[in-house]
């Protein structure tokens, strides 16, 4: 077992065999640079980024590289993580646009903030406690806001519908419910209180790892078309105000007039630039290649793709001096579709015929990966390993092929694998599929470029086995393994939620730590995890 290491251009992962199939563990995207410069106020920062983003929507956010850096130059929160390399700092949330990191009572179960005053939107208008409120209230519009993180369905004070097995509220465009709603989240002038079924200690640690309860103009909301509006709080917005992030181009960002730096704090955010020009859409060799160069305005750029294996090499000079081994929350992981794959030993097959070694030298080898023995990464509290990871790294075909035989199936047994796409991804995924098809498999491999996630969350998918990449969602190992296989709060009829594989479970849930719905109750260090950048 090694740690989980990350460089600070070169992103790293582990990998291991976990459940029915095989957890690959690591970072999300990382950022990097290429100017040695020392940070100044002014000019404009180049943002190149390789995977288009799937939501921009503060509640439809989940990837670690949105929720960490992205996010915060247009959107803030009751809370925050500070940017700090102190573990112990950066773990502990500070206010944002709260005057404190709020106070419970009753064991937890009723959490009060106060607001700052002088906030304000992107068109002067004050931010308000009933815009938490309503940004709180878009989460339960399951079939409408998808994508997000779901622990609000499970903690917030509602009773469950016992037909749909829902919260009894379905958000703001329907409405049904709202009086349970109104009655769980109360506004009293600057206060909002939030009153939980069961204690929920970790609830400012939620609120400064995830957007779910940031706030959101009701006059600004349409629904599913929002997935790419950016109305900024923050110190940035995007140029003409109001705009439409492009999810193949990115956005120019200016300074936003209306943001008062007094109202901030610069552990959170420094907002140097006068813009940050993302740009969406060149491969990472591209990148690489251009922040190599060094010339023009690449040397004022960042990344958050992660080194190509073939590149580690060329980092030199006073890069590789900054390059720093920090432990990293993220794990990939493997995931076999239950409704395509029912028989748990074509399962297991699958899992024993997973041939880990060859997925981390085909992503880089030791600098980029090592193996692991959980779902939840070893940096992560309450980590523990797990014996159903136990096996060897390299696969056995031999021991695979012998189990699909004794399941009776057809040989060779037809699995889709599906996975981002990448130059890196795709020599790792062909290198999973030379042990599967020696094992008696018969592999298609089904690689996405566009968007990733919301296709892997359609309970209509056609994949048998499913890459996920998932880091703890604030420092504990209860926001890893519940809202992944937690079947409860994931799987509707419009999606899969976390739960890509449709695994479900009452054993499961019945132990799992995360509330019942109907009982009471994506990389530095202090980032936010959630789900893992493509590479």
């Amino acid at each position: 077992m090694v740690n989980y290491r990350k460089r600070l251009l070169a992103g790293t992962v582990a990998v291991a065999m976990a459940g029915a199939l095989a957890a690959c563990g690591g970072s999300g995207s990382n950022p990097g640079g290429s100017s040695t410069q020392s940070a100044t106020a002014g000019g404009t920062l180049q943002y190149y980024i390789y995977a288009p983003f799937e939501h921009t929507d503060p509640q439809r956010s989940y990837l670690g590289v949105e929720m960490t850096n992205f996010s915060r130059t247009v959107y803030r929160s009751l809370v925050a993580f500070p940017i700090s390399t102190d573990p112990k700092v950066s773990n502990t949330p500070v206010p944002d646009l709260a005057t404190d990191t709020g106070t419970s009572s009753e064991g937890g179960k009723v959490w009060k903030f106060t607001l700052k005053d002088g906030v304000k939107w992107e068109d002067g208008k004050p931010v308000t406690c009933e815009d938490f409120k309503y940004g709180a209230s878009r989460v339960f519009a399951t079939d409408v806001i998808t994508g997000g993180p779901n622990y609000l369905l499970s903690y917030l004070d509602i009773p469950t519908d016992a037909k749909t097995g829902l919260p009894a509220y379905d958000g703001p465009y329907k409405g049904d419910g709202q009086a349970l709603f109104d009655k769980a989240i109360t506004c009293d002038g600057n206060t909002i209180t939030y009153n939980f079924k069961k204690p929920w200690p970790d609830f400012p640690l939620a609120v400064a790892g995830l957007h779910m309860m940031d706030p959101y103009r009701q006059d600004k909301d349409q629904g599913a078309k929002s997935n790419y509006q950016i109305f900024s709080n923050g110190p940035y917005m995007i140029k003409g105000g109001g705009a439409m992030w492009n999810k193949n181009k990115g956005a120019l960002f200016v300074r936003n007039p209306n943001y008062d730096p007094k109202t901030d704090s610069t552990d959170i955010r420094k907002a140097l630039p006068d813009e940050i020009n993302f740009t969406v859409g060149q491969t990472p060799e591209t990148i690489y290649d251009r922040l190599i160069a060094d010339n023009g305005d690449d040397q004022y750029a960042v990344t958050s793709s992660r080194v190509p294996p073939a590149y580690y090499t060329q980092i030199q000079g006073a890069v590789a001096d900054r390059s720093v081994l920090v432990k990293s929350p993220y794990v990939d992981y493997l995931v076999p579709n239950f409704r395509n794959m029912p028989d748990p030993k074509v399962r297991e097959a699958l899992k024993v015929a997973t041939n880990a070694t060859a997925w981390i030298n085909a992503g880089g080898g030791e600098k980029a990966y090592g193996p692991a023995e959980s779902i939840v990464n070893p940096a992560v509290v309450g980590y523990q390993p797990n014996p159903a990871f136990s096996g060897p790294q390299e696969g056995d075909p031999a021991a695979a092929k012998k189990l699909l035989e004794e399941a009776g199936v057809k040989m060779p047994y037809p699995i889709t694998f599906t996975y981002p796409t990448s130059d890196t991804a795709d020599k790792q995924a062909a290198a999973l599929k030379e042990t599967w098809d020696s094992a008696g498999f018969d592999v298609t491999l089904d690689g996405l470029g566009d968007t990733y996630y919301d296709v892997i969350q359609k309970p209509t998918k056609d994949s048998d086995v499913i890459w996920g990449g998932w880091g703890a969602d604030w420092p504990s190992a209860i926001t890893v393994t519940p809202p992944l296989f937690d079947s409860r709060p994931n799987l509707t009829a419009d999606s899969d939620g976390q739960d890509y594989g449709a695994y479900k479970s009452d054993k499961f849930n019945a132990s799992s730590t995360r509330p019942v719905r109907d009982q009471p109750g994506r990389p530095d260090q202090g980032a936010p995890g959630g789900r893992q950048g493509p590479r």
